[in-house]
C-alpha cells in the first residue's frame, strides 16, 4: 500500500472522527483486501456448491442458465444501493449506522439486530456447509466418520475456533488470508469449470435454457410438489442466498485505506465477479451432468454424485481440497464481519456487556471479545437448533432461511430510508462514489420490490415456519424497544454529540497506540 499517503490516512481518520468514532482498529486492508473479504464470504465454492440442488432439483438447467443471472441481479440491486450510502458513511457496523442517520434510533437499532442475528446464524450455516462438504468429500470415505450431532459440533468447534484465533491475531494476518482466498476462489472456479467441460459427455447448451419441474419425489423432495413457474422462482434462492455477505466491505471500513472509495467498489465488484465466475462454473457443471433427470433424483447429493461418476479420482480430490480450504476461508471472513458488527453496535451501548464487547486489544488492534463471542454464539446456535425439529424439518434449516431474510432486511432498511432522506438535512452530502439521485432512487425502489420477493420465497415450504419466526421476532423487537430500549439506547453520535466525544476519541486512540488525525 505504498500509494497510501499520510494525507490519505488523515482524510480517513477525519471522516471517522466526524462521525464521532476513534481510530481504534488498524487500517491494514487495501482496496483489494476489502473486495476479497466480501468475495470470500460470498464464496461461490461454498453456497454455489452446497446449495446446488435448489436449482438442479427445481427447474433444472434453466435454473442455472437463466435463474443464476436473474438472482445475481437481485443481489446486485442491494449492493449498489448500499455502496452509495457506504461512500458517504464508511464506518464499521455500517448498516446500523446508516439506518440511524437516515432514519432514527429505532430504525438503527432494528437494523443492527436484523444484521447481527443474520451474521451469527449465517456463520453457523457456512461452517455447517463446510462440515457437510468435508463429510461428502473426505470424512466418510477416508476417515470413516458418520454424521452425528457430536461429530458435527466437534468439527464446528475446531474450525470456528481456528477462524476466531486468526481474527484475534490481527487484521494483517486475516487480510493476507482473505486475499489468498480471493485468488484461490478464482483459480479453483476456473479449474473446476475446465474439469467439468473436459468430463462432459457432450455440450448440450440448450439444457441451460430448458425448463423442467423436478419438485417432489422426482427431485429428491428438495422442493415440495408445485408448479413449474413457482419452482423456478424458488430456484432463485440459490444465487440470492449465495451472493450475500458483501456487507463485510462496509463492516471493515475502519480497517480499509481510502474507505470512502474502496468500500463501495469492493462491495459491488465482489458481487459482479462472483456472479460471472459462478455462472461459468455452474454452467460447466450442468453441461457435465450425464442426464438431468438422474441428476435431479440425487437431491442434495448431486455435486458429489456427478463428480464421482464423471471425474478422475485424483483430480477430484485435489479440487475437493481446494474447495474445502476456500469454504474455511469463507467462514474466516464471516467471523471478521460479525465481530465488527458486534464491536460497532457495542461501542454505542447496543448490546449487553457492551463495554467488554467494544474493547479493542492494544496488542492486536482487534475487538477480541467480539470475535470470540460471535464465534461461540454461532456454534451454540447450530448445536441448539440441531436438537429440535418441527415436523420433518430441523429447526436449524428453518432458522437459517429466516435469518438470511433478516440479513436482506438489514440491507433494505437503510436503502429504503435513503430513498426518502436524499437531499434532506439527514443526507445532504454524498461520498466520492456517487450514482446520482435518479439512479440511486431507481435502485432503492428495486430494493423494496426485491425484498418482497425474497421474503415470499423464503417462507415457502419446507420453511413455512420462517414466517412465524419472523413475525415473532418483530413482535419481540417491539416489546423490547418500547418496554426498555427506547429510553436507554441513545444510538450513534449525531450532531452536537459528535463534538462532545472528541476527548473520548483522543483517549481511546491513545489506549491502542494510534496517533490519530494529525
Amino acid at each position: 500500500m505504498s500509494d497510501y499517503t499520510e494525507l490519505d490516512k488523515k482524510q480517513d481518520v477525519h471522516i471517522l472522527h466526524s462521525m464521532g468514532y476513534a481510530q481504534e482498529l488498524e487500517r491494514r486492508m487495501s482496496s483489494f483486501s476489502n473486495f476479497a473479504v466480501s468475495f470470500s464470504i460470498i464464496c461461490i465454492l461454498s453456497g454455489g456448491i452446497n446449495s446446488l440442488a435448489q436449482a438442479t432439483s427445481g427447474a433444472g438447467g434453466a435454473a442455472i442458465g437463466i435463474g443464476w443471472p436473474v438472482g445475481c441481479f437481485i443481489s446486485l440491486v442491494f449492493a449498489i444501493g448500499m455502496a452509495q450510502i457506504s461512500s458517504a458513511y464508511p464506518t464499521a457496523g455500517g448498516l446500523y449506522h446508516w439506518s440511524s442517520i437516515l432514519g432514527n434510533r429505532f430504525t438503527g437499532w432494528v437494523t443492527a439486530w436484523f444484521n447481527l442475528l443474520g451474521l451469527v446464524t449465517v456463520l453457523g450455516a457456512i461452517n455447517v456447509g463446510t462440515y457437510y462438504f468435508f463429510m461428502g468429500s473426505f470424512g466418510t470415505s477416508y476417515f470413516g466418520l458418520t454424521d452425528t450431532i457430536a461429530v458435527r459440533i466437534i468439527f464446528l468447534v475446531v474450525i470456528t475456533g481456528a477462524q476466531a484465533l486468526v481474527n484475534h491475531m490481527g487484521i494483517g494476518l486475516t487480510a493476507k488470508l482473505t486475499d489468498f482466498s480471493g485468488y484461490l476462489i478464482f483459480a479453483t472456479a476456473i479449474a473446476l469449470s475446465a474439469v467439468c467441460l473436459i468430463a462432459a459427455p457432450s455440450y448440450e447448451i440448450g439444457r441451460l435454457f430448458t425448463f423442467a419441474n423436478y419438485s417432489g419425489e422426482v427431485g429428491g423432495n428438495v422442493w415440495p410438489s408445485t408448479s413449474g413457474a413457482w419452482v423456478f422462482l424458488l430456484g432463485l434462492l440459490l444465487p440470492i442466498y449465495t451472493i450475500t455477505g458483501y456487507d463485510a466491505s462496509a463492516h471493515t471500513s475502519e480497517e480499509t485505506v481510502k474507505a470512502a472509495e474502496s468500500v463501495p467498489r469492493g462491495m459491488v465488484s465482489s458481487v459482479l465477479w462472483s456472479a460471472l465466475f459462478g455462472y461459468i462454473m455452474l454452467c460447466a457443471f450442468v453441461l457435465m451432468l450425464p442426464n438431468m433427470d438422474d441428476a435431479a433424483k440425487q437431491g442434495w447429493n448431486v455435486f458429489f454424485w456427478a463428480m464421482d461418476s464423471q471425474v478422475n479420482p485424483i483430480v477430484k480430490d485435489i479440487l475437493y481440497l481446494a474447495i474445502l480450504v476456500s469454504q474455511w476461508l469463507c467462514g474466516l471472513a464471516t467471523v471478521t464481519s460479525v465481530s465488527r458488527m458486534i464491536f460497532a453496535f457495542s461501542r454505542d451501548g447496543g448490546l449487553p456487556a457492551s463495554k467488554a464487547l467494544s474493547k479493542v486489544s492494544p496488542q492486536y488492534r482487534t475487538p477480541v471479545a467480539a470475535i470470540w463471542t460471535g464465534s461461540i454464539l454461532s456454534v451454540l446456535f447450530v448445536w441448539g437448533s440441531s436438537l429440535v425439529s418441527i415436523g420433518d424439518t430441523p429447526v436449524y434449516t428453518i432458522v437459517v432461511s429466516c435469518t438470511v431474510i433478516f440479513l436482506f432486511f438489514s440491507f433494505a432498511i437503510p436503502i429504503t430510508l435513503g430513498l426518502f432522506a436524499w437531499g434532506t438535512s439527514k443526507w445532504d452530502k454524498m461520498g466520492p462514489w456517487n450514482l446520482g439521485e435518479g439512479v440511486f432512487k431507481l435502485f432503492a425502489v428495486l430494493t423494496v420490490i426485491a425484498m418482497i420477493l425474497i421474503f415470499i420465497l423464503g417462507i415457502q415450504p419446507p420453511n413455512e415456519w420462517a414466517l412465524y419466526i419472523t413475525v415473532g421476532f418483530l413482535v419481540l423487537t417491539a416489546i423490547v424497544w418500547f418496554g426498555f430500549e427506547s429510553r436507554r439506547f441513545k444510538g450513534p453520535p449525531i450532531g452536537a454529540e459528535v463534538a462532545k466525544r472528541q476527548a473520548d476519541i483522543a483517549a481511546a486512540e491513545a489506549a491502542v497506540g494510534e496517533s490519530g488525525e494529525k
